[in-house]
Parts: structure tokens; C-alpha cells; sequence
């Protein structure tokens, strides 16, 4: 089928813009990537945790600074006003970052209420700021049992809704409990190798993106709705 009219009478001309490579900006930050860990459980042994403590250590060898979130003493979304410490210690941390990795054990087929929670306090946006637009995302799970992908889906989805660069590659680690030894280490395994994979995946989208976030997540319909509310703010001005 040929398409012979190329007219687009629906377009604001006014806010449209050609996507053309030279608006990418060459990476240009020197700084250490800033990558954001939180973990889905407050068990005194948890395994999501543990494996977060895996993946900051391989994302410190690769060159990247890194902070855990504690997620003990947050409350329930709503329950609290966002001035409560904790949130504003995981909210300051939100804007600290470039990247984040989050990982949840699965629990009745789900992410646990924990991880949730945590998402749940990030806004969608800070008064001008969005807090997550545009950082990149790492997702994993931990599984009691059998290998699952249950939680590894709902949090792309949550990531694709913060409006987050999310990596393809992730990790889901069946039966976790054998997968540490005494001190709390990762043993040697394809479940370990897969979680450097995705590590450094994190890292490399990161160092592509960060310089250029702004430009990735411009949107026509959000220049739109600004241009009509400037609009309407000039002509009330000038009533």
C-alpha cells in the first residue's frame, strides 16, 4: 500500500520537532555513575537484600558510587506526610541518582509490600522536578522456589510508569537459600554470572543516557499542554 497524502492537519507545527542525531549530546559527565539500591525484605536474613549487597559491590568494581536504602522504619504510603525522615531520606536519594536497581522477593506471586512501598513514596514529580524521568533501571527478584519472572514483569511495569529507562536484561534467583554460603556470599553460579550481566548492563546504559535524559524523555504532548497553559496564563494576564 502507498500512503500519497503526507499532510498531518492534527500537528502543532508550532511544537513539533525533527529527532535528529545532533541533538545528542556526547558523554560529557566525569563524575562516577550514581546508582540507587532497594531491596523488598526486613528479614533479619534476606536474600534480596543480600543480593543488592552483591550488586553494590559490582557496581563499586565497575566504577559506579553507590547507595542502599535502608527500608526499615518507612511508612505505609499515606500514612505519614512526606516530611516523615524516612521518606525523605529515600526521596533525597531518588534525586541523587542517575540509575537504580531495585530487587523483591516474590511473595504470593507478587513483590512484596515493602518494595511496593518504597515505589510508592517516589512521585511522580517534585514541583518542577521528576524525580525518576529519564534514570535507568535495573530489575531482579529472589524466588523461594522455582525460578519466576512474576515480580521481575510488575516492576517493569512500575518502571515504565516512573518513566524510567528500564535495561532489557534482568535476574530472577531460584531457590535463593542455596545460592549463600556461610558469610552471607553469592556462591560461584550462572545465577551470580547473570547478575554481573545485568550490573554492567546498567552501567553502560547510564553512561549512553544520563547526558542525554532530558532530550530521551522530551514529549510533544506535554509541549503541547505547556504552550495552551502559558497561553492561558498570557491571556488572563492580558484580561
Amino acid at each position: 500500500m502507498e500512503i500519497k497524502d503526507f499532510s498531518l492537519p492534527n500537528l502543532d507545527e508550532s511544537q513539533f520537532k525533527p529527532t535528529v542525531s545532533e541533538d545528542l549530546i556526547a558523554p560529557k559527565s566525569t563524575h562516577k555513575p550514581r546508582i540507587l539500591l532497594l531491596y523488598g525484605s526486613l528479614r533479619k536474613r534476606s536474600f534480596s537484600k543480600l543480593v543488592i549487597e552483591e550488586s553494590a559491590r559490582l557496581l563499586v568494581k565497575m566504577g559506579a558510587e553507590v547507595r542502599i536504602f535502608n527500608p526499615e522504619g518507612l511508612p505505609l504510603p499515606d500514612a505519614e506526610d512526606p516530611t516523615h525522615p524516612k521518606v525523605e531520606e529515600l526521596r533525597e536519594l531518588v534525586l541523587w541518582s542517575e540509575g537504580q536497581v531495585w530487587c523483591s522477593p516474590e511473595r504470593h506471586g507478587s513483590m512484596t509490600g515493602i518494595m511496593k512501598a518504597q515505589i510508592d513514596w517516589i512521585p511522580l514529580s517534585m514541583g518542577a522536578v521528576r524525580p525518576t524521568q529519564g534514570k535507568t533501571l535495573a530489575v531482579m527478584q529472589v524466588c523461594g522456589g522455582s525460578q519466576s519472572f512474576n515480580v521481575v514483569n510488575q516492576l517493569r511495569v512500575l518502571g515504565r510508569w516512573m518513566r524510567m529507562i528500564t535495561i532489557p536484561n534482568q535476574s530472577a534467583v531460584a531457590k535463593a537459600f542455596l545460592e549463600f554460603d556461610d558469610n552471607d556470599r553469592m556462591k560461584p553460579s550462572g545465577y551470580y554470572n547473570r547478575i554481573v550481566d545485568v550490573m554492567e548492563e546498567l552501567v553502560k546504559f547510564t553512561l549512553l543516557t544520563r547526558d542525554n535524559s532530558d532530550f530521551l524523555v522530551d514529549r510533544y504532548s506535554e509541549r503541547v499542554e505547556s504552550a495552551e497553559q502559558l497561553m492561558q496564563r498570557v491571556n488572563q494576564k492580558e484580561g
